[in-house]
């Protein structure tokens, strides 16, 4: 266990911090992933992928959600860190040993039978993820993103070595689970260690009943929140089959490129920062303003680039093998910008003390989802399903989140103009690409040539929202 920080950092460096470390991530991710999906092919990568929504639908509420109330924790969060320890162990070992019962008929489900090892091996991140849930909060709250990145880095780093030689060796999908699960202890041991406090179990009953009213609706939302992210997966893998659900996905995971270089690192802090500023609603509400103009300047060009260019980027990285998943990137780049949106709109109701409100909204997108990408699915295969997930996520996020934020105090038209540049450059950034992709015989230079657009009209879009890096940091009262 690493001691506190007298004066931990500011907002300023934490951002800092955490887009190097989601940029460095990233560029592992997406070695890691050429190299498999070279390796195994769709089929064995969709096996991969119907274990990876399976884990990822238990991470959404693993803790119950307590972990968060580390963060907003009006006092010392140590006070209460050793009882959400506590519930965050008991309910994750729980949850992981139903899930490994369940693992075969969800493989089944999901249209490959085979997928059942995979699935029961992934589950064991389920309780090494509730062990470090208060560790992780408590280095979020103190803005400690350095510490956070060399877990992080060694995590994915570790993982992504194990995982190719496993795969070279003939592993198959099984390659990806057991990387997966070796450099998470490893990142256990890492985020313990760097953690502000020491590990500690406890049980203070005076605080039990406030701790499961803040997580428990926080986690049915979220379950909600993989619901409505994840059921496009769902109903690609049930649907249309395991090849099917390998070409989606990897789709899906540079769609979310976008998501994870801008709004996650950004995401990073933006809880604590709201939460510090919760009792002076004028400056949360620039807070907020501020980090929305941050996120649409620099990530919205980049999803534009994404659906004009989807063809020559999917067969020039992954070969012409996975051509089709280029049809479903197209659409889901779209999805990609209104997640940003809506992710950001998600942290900032929350601190507003809004969490009703977003279940409302969470549990009206599954509605409305649901059936339109298994319309979708049969209409017109992974193509339909994006284009569904698309809209639909195009409605909520003007008609839910615009309602929601304006019952708040946020001005919805002014937040709407901000929008506007960023929303025309990624429209132009879209149509350079898909012009270079049509005229460009060479993968390469149709990719290069729109690239450049896009990195000139973000750099464009990004100069005028440079102030907004500063009003977070003024908000964190750090450098």
């Amino acid at each position: 266990m690493v001691t506190a920080l007298k004066r931990p950092p500011g907002a300023k460096r934490a951002l800092g911090w955490s887009v190097m470390n989601t940029a460095m991530s990233k560029v592992g991710t997406l070695l890691i992933g050429v190299v498999i999906a070279r390796v195994l092919g769709p089929e064995d990568f969709g096996t991969y992928a119907i274990a990876l929504v399976a884990l990822t639908a238990i991470l959404s509420f693993n803790e119950l959600g307590v972990s968060l109330a580390i963060i907003r924790w009006p006092g010392d969060p140590r006070t209460i860190a050793p009882t959400v320890t506590t519930i965050s162990v008991a309910a994750s070992v729980l949850i992981a040993v139903l899930a490994w019962i369940a693992a075969p008929a969800f493989a089944v489900a999901m249209g490959d039978e085979s997928a059942a090892g995979v699935v029961q091996l992934m589950v064991v991140c389920v309780p090494l993820n509730g062990l470090v849930a208060t560790a992780a909060a408590l280095l979020q709250r103190d803005f400690l993103q350095g510490r956070r990145t060399i877990a992080d880095q060694v995590n994915t780093w570790l993982g992504a070595v194990i995982s190719v030689l496993l795969a070279l060796g003939g592993l198959g999908a099984m390659s990806l689970a057991i990387g997966r699960v070796a450099a998470s202890v490893v990142f256990v041991v890492l985020l313990l260690w760097f953690s502000p406090a020491p590990l500690r179990f406890g049980w203070d009953r005076t605080i039990v009943g406030a701790l499961l009213r803040f997580g428990l609706p926080l986690a049915a939302a979220s379950i909600v929140v993989f619901l409505v992210g994840y059921a496009d997966q769902l109903v690609v893998g049930a649907a249309l089959g395991a090849q099917a659900l390998g070409f989606y996905v990897l789709a899906a995971n540079l769609a979310g490129w976008p998501v994870s270089m801008f709004s996650q690192p950004v995401r990073a802090i933006t809880p604590a920062v709201f939460a510090r500023l919760q009792s002076d609603p004028t400056h949360l509400d620039s807070a907020f303003r501020a980090t929305f103009r941050l996120l649409t300047a620099a990530a919205l060009p980049v999803c534009g680039f994404l659906a004009g260019g989807a063809l020559p980027i999917i067969t020039f990285v992954y070969g012409e093998v996975w051509a089709p998943a280029a049809l479903a990137l197209q659409w889901l780049a779209v999805t990609a910008a209104v997640r940003i949106c809506f992710e950001l709109a998600y942290d900032f109701l929350s601190v507003r003390h809004r969490s009703m409100t977003l279940m409302g909204i969470q549990i009206a997108w599954l509605v409305l989802l649901v059936p339109a990408v298994v319309l979708g699915s049969q209409v017109a295969g992974i193509a339909g399903v994006a284009f569904a997930q698309a809209m639909v996520g195009v409605v909520i996020l003007v008609g839910g989140y615009g309602w929601a934020l304006a019952s708040t105090g946020v001005d919805v038209r002014r937040l709407a103009s901000n929008a506007l540049l960023p929303a025309i450059s990624a429209l132009v950034v879209g149509v350079a690409a898909w012009v270079f992709a049509q005229v460009v015989e060479a993968g390469v230079v149709a990719i290069l040539g729109g690239g450049l657009v896009t990195v000139a009209v973000a750099a464009g879009t990004i100069a005028l929202s440079r102030g907004s890096i500063r009003v977070l940091s003024r908000g964190s009262g750090g450098s």
